[in-house]
């Protein structure tokens, strides 16, 4: 038996050691860059003294934000009851150095403090100022709270009492796990291995026969539209906004007719916002060929026209909306983008690049001309 508990205890360090090295390395390169701008864009409080060590520790941790140092200068005030755990002590406190000094390894600490805080957040014993979920827990109680104390636990049906209301809460959670104890074995639909990492199998549920009302709303979204392809949605969007009146050539001549340049200008669209490629579109009944369709993607699909593009879409779909549904709110894209930062370089960059191979198997280039640097690491569209 001692020999069994030993070896459990040995295999429980091992997992947290490598819980730890995965956690460390993950912050270490990646999450570690971006806790300075979060921390000072945010502003951490507590009504409650014990939790203040962590307010102390977040400040801490701003004061060495530009630092290069492995670990805390000695003088400095590293509060430890109340952020490092028991368990995490032998890895935030390094063995003392030739001056006898015990330090603080920082990475480690952080990690610590950032895992303390996040359970204070969560418990609601640390707000975030301008916050709605992580708001101080003192703004979710009513202002006469304190003079109408009794009326409110009444109308929650909690006792005024914190040790009845414990005592009920820990009966509860007793018969709970007894009848879970008792019954886990002889459930029939529970499966407990001796071996393996899942050692608990669960049989699936039994799927629901489907309300009656989603089948009936089913067969008449069907009868009234049908199937609509999403081609036949950007045609009709054209039609009603005409955003391909936008798309000009590079060269500033133009020799297409305006129909046919709207026709190839879908398709391109199209093709390469769904990821379908141009080649593949051009093997549709519609009579373009595949030179066709690259001809206008090179001439007239440039970055800056299609962030246009998408603007006015979008403030066409905010148009549309009804405000008795919706709201008044702001219907103007072009005007918010200036007041929010807002980017639309993701929806650009499906029109603009195309993932995989193409069609002779080969890899496309890794950058586009003109855009090296925004477009690196991407595919190149046909």
């Amino acid at each position: 038996m001692l020999q069994d508990l030993l070896k459990e205890r040995k295999a429980s360090g091992e997992y947290r050691q490598q819980v730890h090295t995965q956690v460390r390395t993950s912050y270490q390169f990646h999450v570690r860059r971006m806790l300075p701008p979060i921390l000072q864009a945010l502003t951490f409080h507590s009504n409650n003294a014990l939790h203040r060590p962590v307010i102390q520790a977040l400040a801490l941790l701003m004061h060495y934000v530009d630092s290069k140092q492995i670990t805390y200068d000695p003088d400095a005030v590293v509060p430890l009851d109340g952020v490092v755990r028991a368990s995490m002590r032998d890895l935030v406190l390094e063995p003392p150095g030739k001056d006898g000094i015990q330090r603080v390894n920082r990475i480690n600490y952080e990690i610590c403090v950032l895992q303390a805080l996040r359970d204070k957040l969560r418990c609601k014993e640390i707000g975030i100022t301008g916050a709605n979920r992580y708001r101080n827990p003192d703004d979710d109680l009513p202002g006469d709270f304190a003079a109408q104390r009794e009326t409110y636990y009444t109308a929650l049906r909690q006792p005024l009492d914190a040790d009845t209301f414990l005592t009920t809460l820990q009966t509860t959670m007793r018969e709970a796990l007894t009848t879970f104890d008792t019954g886990l074995p002889m459930n029939p639909c529970v499966t407990v291995r001796p071996t393996g990492k899942k050692r608990i199998k669960l049989t699936p549920l039994e799927s629901q026969p489907e309300p009656v009302f989603l089948t009936r709303l089913k067969g008449e979204i069907s009868q009234r539209w049908g199937v609509i392809s999403l081609l036949d949605i950007l045609k009709e969007v054209e039609l009603l906004i005409g955003f391909t009146n936008q798309f000009k050539s590079v060269t500033g001549r133009e020799t297409l007719d305006r129909a046919v340049l709207q026709q190839r200008l879908l398709l391109c669209l199209y093709a390469l916002g769904t990821n379908i490629g141009l080649k593949r579109m051009s093997a549709g009944d519609h009579g373009v060929s595949y030179n066709d369709l690259l001809y206008v993607r090179r001439r007239f699909l440039q970055r800056e026209t299609l962030r246009q593009v998408i603007a006015q879409v979008v403030n066409a779909v905010f148009a549309a909306r009804l405000p008795s549904i919706w709201g008044e709110a702001t219907t103007d894209l072009l005007a918010r983008r200036a007041q929010i930062a807002l980017h639309l370089l993701p929806i650009e960059d499906l029109l603009l690049v195309r993932s995989g191979r193409d069609d002779r198997r080969r890899r496309p280039a890794r950058h586009r001309d003109g855009d090296r640097e925004a477009i690196r690491g991407q595919s190149r569209p046909e």
